[in-house]
């Protein structure tokens, strides 16, 4: 739940004179969570003034150089907290940015756009390596097999459909065969 920009004053300015504002019914926060957030807040009106306890409209786009300068002040020694405040950003958006750098480097900052595949095969935009000479006989031998192969299926089927094809015929001249015997017998009676 969003707290009003005049209730965060309000907090501030308690906190300020020693005193804590009782958390509201609605939220679900614990007390110390509360508590913990009206400090945050304070800090924020220090450095920012009011406008930094106004929520913004739209969230800002961060640039890779912009989220390098933050990253680089943590590595330097500043804490991750102090650091968000002071951008207004939320900390644990600042510690994202951190592990990413730590484990891509300046990459990691990138912005990406869309959504990434679950296949890897199909991120991987990279062009097939070149074969040795060894592979490309190996493929050589393998495609004349497959020829092959397919040749020998092909006649298979045919001889298949051709014996289908004389079996047929055949039980057709049989019964053509039993039913004029069985008509000549109809007409001897």
């Amino acid at each position: 739940m969003k707290y009003d920009w005049k209730f965060k004053l309000k907090c501030v300015e308690d906190y300020k004179q020693g005193k804590w504002t009782e958390k509201p019914e609605w939220s679900d926060a614990s007390i110390e969570t509360f508590h913990q957030k009206i400090v945050i807040w304070s800090r924020t009106y220090d450095l920012r003034g009011l406008d930094g306890l106004k929520h913004k409209p739209t969230n800002k786009d961060w640039s890779a150089e912009e989220r390098f300068e933050l990253v680089a002040k943590v590595l330097a020694g500043y804490s991750i907290k102090s650091v968000a405040i002071e951008a207004g950003i939320c900390d644990g958006q600042l510690s994202q940015w951190v592990r990413r750098y730590k484990l891509n480097g300046y990459d990691g900052l990138q912005l990406k756009k869309g959504r990434t595949s679950k296949d890897p095969i199909m991120s991987k935009k990279e062009k097939p390596k070149e074969l040795t000479a060894s592979e490309k006989e190996e493929l050589i031998l393998l495609r004349r097999q497959n020829e092959y192969l397919r040749a020998e299926n092909a006649y298979l089927k045919k001889l298949r459909a051709l014996i289908v094809q004389k079996q047929t015929e055949s039980s057709v001249k049989a019964k053509k065969q039993e039913s004029s015997k069985d008509s000549g017998k109809k007409d001897t009676d």
